[in-house]
């Protein structure tokens, strides 16, 4: 081998969310992992607003407790806004009914991700940063290592799995030509943070995440420490070849009264940013020696907030995977073949979430429609709709989730078998068939 090969179980490309779980699920199951990482952390990252399924996911990795001590804001609900009216629709988290998580939080992603993969790297993962992986190491058709740049010296790692987790950058799904754009949701953000914010200025509830809609996209408000917020305007491609991005942005964010009102007097901390090339997704999302988790084989439009749990989920489920694999080699394609599985299920149940908001300005004829007015006054007080809001993406209980599916306009995925069960709530699920069934 060459002078500077190492060869390791797995090697991991990407810090952020997925790739730290995956990698802190493998260094606890014994394996030896590196991760390279392309960026020095904490380093800036759009999505700071998270669904209270991600704290099991956090809960099953082995860090919610810390998470807990970070001083994030509590995220309790969800504000729903509409122009300059004053009527909202806010979804309270507790509507998801007893023994699930109830708050989640608010934060500043270059924090979280920093923690997590310092974490990862606690839990024996070596974690190398400003490392610029160059190439896939091949043989025959399977993935065998990476080509990579630290310090000004070329290097390789082989390793018996590589876990993309590199995102919108990612390597294998560029090498392998693998993804696929969404084109119903060419959208592109215009963002940035404020700081000053004053919390007895918001109209609603203190921590809570705001979705404003207006005529040319919706807004986003999301409160990442008690006085910043990150402020971001959704916006059609045409829309912003219109006009000034910051501009833009003032503008939007001056359509909707209940974000205005709660952003009033605060100053920018940050230049405003752009996110285009927006959504897109792989029908592929392993193969022989490689699999993709988190962003790198999907994003959709982030009005759900689901980005981070997807990817913590999605990094456990590779990292329990490979780890099956590695103990277990005839398996490897079964193992695979149940991943792919998993991941579609969850982006694809997100994907109709985001599809039903679209299309479907009246959601509670929309349920009237599929037969689930019966199971709450409104979207708001409906328990499967709340839940499915929460991250309720892989239980085939969830009534929504049962019509969803059903409607093929909002098909992303080619045909493939569905996961029904969710990996975190499973015996409460469980428990709650063997209850008598409540209107």
């Amino acid at each position: 081998m060459a002078e500077n090969t190492e060869v390791v179980d797995v090697v991991v490309i990407g810090a952020g969310p997925a790739g730290a779980a995956a990698a802190a699920t493998l260094a606890k199951a014994g394996r030896s992992v590196i991760v390279l990482e392309r960026r020095t952390f904490p380093r800036f990252h759009i999505g700071e607003s998270m669904v209270p399924f991600v704290n099991a996911a956090f809960e099953k990795l082995g860090i919610l407790d810390r998470l807990k001590q970070q001083g994030y804001v509590a995220k309790h609900g969800a504000e729903f806004c509409q122009g300059e009216e004053d009527e909202n629709v806010r979804v309270s988290f507790t509507t998801q009914g007893p023994g699930r998580h109830h708050v989640t939080f608010q934060v500043e992603r270059a924090h979280l991700d920093n923690m997590l993969i310092q974490f990862a790297g606690e839990c024996g993962a070596r974690v190398i940063h400003e490392a610029t992986v160059h190439d896939l190491i091949t043989e025959g058709d399977r993935v065998v290592g990476v080509r990579y740049e630290h310090d000004g010296t070329a290097r390789e790692v082989r390793a018996q799995y590589v876990l993309d987790a590199g995102g919108r950058a990612s390597k294998i799904a560029k090498a392998f030509r693998l993804r696929k754009p969404v084109d119903r949701l060419k959208m592109v953000a215009v963002f940035r943070h404020l700081k000053g914010i004053d919390e007895a200025r918001n109209p609603g509830f203190e921590g809570d995440i705001q979705v404003g809609a207006h005529e040319d996209g919706w807004l986003w408000a999301i409160p990442i420490w008690p006085d910043t917020m990150s402020v971001g305007a959704v916006m059609p491609q045409q829309v912003l070849r219109s006009g000034d991005p910051a501009a833009l942005f003032d503008e939007h964010v001056s359509r909707v009264r209940r974000v205005r009102e709660r952003v009033a007097g605060a100053h920018p901390v940050s230049d405003v940013q752009i996110e285009t090339d927006y959504c897109y997704y792989s029908d592929q999302v392993a193969g022989p020696g490689w699999f993709l988790a988190g962003d790198a084989g999907c994003f959709f439009d982030p009005i759900f907030s689901g980005g981070v749990y997807l990817a913590t989920s999605t990094g456990i489920r590779a990292g329990e995977s490979i780890d099956a694999a590695l103990r277990e080699p005839l398996r490897a394609e079964e193992l695979q073949n149940e991943y792919q599985r998993f991941y579609k299920t969850g982006y694809d149940m997100y994907a109709r979430l985001i599809y039903m908001y679209y299309e479907e300005p009246d959601p509670d004829a929309y349920l009237a429609s599929v037969g689930l007015d019966d199971c709450g006054d409104a979207f708001a007080s409906n328990k499967w709709v709340v839940r499915f809001l929460c991250g309720d993406f892989f239980n085939a209980r969830n009534k929504l989730a049962q019509e969803v599916v059903k409607e093929r306009r909002w098909d992303t995925f080619a045909p493939f078998e569905r996961v029904s069960e969710c990996p975190y709530y499973a015996e409460l699920n469980e428990a709650e068939d063997r209850e008598p069934v409540e209107a």
